[in-house]
């Protein structure tokens, strides 16, 4: 299976499939879009209405991964549900939290 996370430009680009309104603020394991592109699920609760999803979003990755919430930029995407962004600093937090979303997708 391919991986939401590639090199980038200045670090890492991270493919995300995000839904908005959702119950709860999580990130939900890996989305395999129906072309094969596979992206990291992020659930979040605000309203995808200006910039309150993309900001809950990084608040989400911020928190799961420990990486200060500086450390992601939405390069692509900012108006749609599937976004890329650029993760600077050490990659290996976003490496584990994907590990960690790849084996609870294999549990269940």
């Amino acid at each position: 299976m391919n991986s939401p996370l590639r090199p980038g430009r200045g670090g890492m680009l991270l493919s995300l499939r995000v839904t908005p309104r959702s119950s709860k603020c999580e990130v939900a394991g890996l989305h395999v879009a129906a072309d094969g592109q596979v992206s990291l699920a992020v659930k979040v609760t605000a309203p995808p209405d200006k910039g309150k999803a993309n900001k809950a979003v990084i608040e989400t990755l911020s928190r799961a991964t420990g990486l200060a919430k500086s450390a992601f930029a939405i390069v692509s995407g900012e108006t749609e549900r599937n976004k890329c962004l650029l993760v600077t600093g050490n990659p290996a937090e976003v490496e584990a939290l994907i590990a960690r979303s790849v084996n609870a997708g294999k549990e269940n």
